[in-house]
């Protein structure tokens, strides 16, 4: 459900620890994965066995990188709809914007002189179609922040879908209070309208 027990994955580190000799490769990827995914930091496990392996080789490291950033990225209906409010607001984003980290950021925007990556997530991103974030996704979000040093956003696909059937400006406004931007039209409507609804009540 997206928490973590630290002390649980600490619990097993002396085991894991005392077997780690017997792992093959696949079982030793699962156990860094899973270490990696729940930001757990276990140097006692992972020493033992940086001390018998100096690292991958630079050319290794290299193919690595290539075939991580290579994919040609996929892009959504739902992320072309955000994209296209958030152009919409006079953001200006950039897609699939390749980072340092290797990871590609499905829009990139400038808000108050502040680079905002923005993430449209949809069901795939979630374990069971639900809302509790996969392992990648976690771990993507977390790398991004770390890594590239920017702020991460989501747009979860059922928020985005709460608000198909309303008005554009609707979208628009979900996205400013998503990012803290203010544009002079939605702000010029909410000064003239005395009935404009607040995003929370719209939801």
């Amino acid at each position: 459900m997206g928490i973590t027990d630290t002390q649980l994955f600490l619990s097993f580190v002396p085991t894991a620890a005392k077997l780690i000799d017997s792992y093959n490769n696949q079982a030793l990827a699962n156990i860094a994965w899973a270490y990696t995914v729940a930001d757990v930091d276990a140097p006692t496990l992972f020493n033992l066995r940086q001390n018998s392996n100096p690292g991958l080789p630079i050319e290794l490291l290299d193919r690595s990188y290539n075939a991580f950033t290579s994919e040609e990225p996929t892009v959504s209906k739902l992320q072309c709809d955000v994209v296209s409010q958030l152009s919409s607001i006079g953001l200006n984003p950039q897609e699939e914007v390749l980072m340092g980290s290797g990871y590609r950021i499905d829009a990139i925007v400038e808000v108050n002189g502040k680079i905002v990556g923005v993430e449209v997530d949809g069901p795939s991103h979630f374990i069971d179609e639900g809302r509790s974030p996969t392992g990648s996704t976690i771990l993507k979000r977390r790398q991004v922040c770390s890594v590239d040093g920017i702020e991460l956003v989501s747009v979860p696909y059922w928020e985005w879908n709460k608000l198909l059937g309303k008005d554009e400006v609707k979208r628009q406004e979900y996205l400013q209070k998503l990012l803290g931007y203010h544009t002079q039209a939605i702000n010029k409507m909410q000064d003239n309208d005395p009935d404009f609804i607040e995003l929370e009540d719209a939801l």
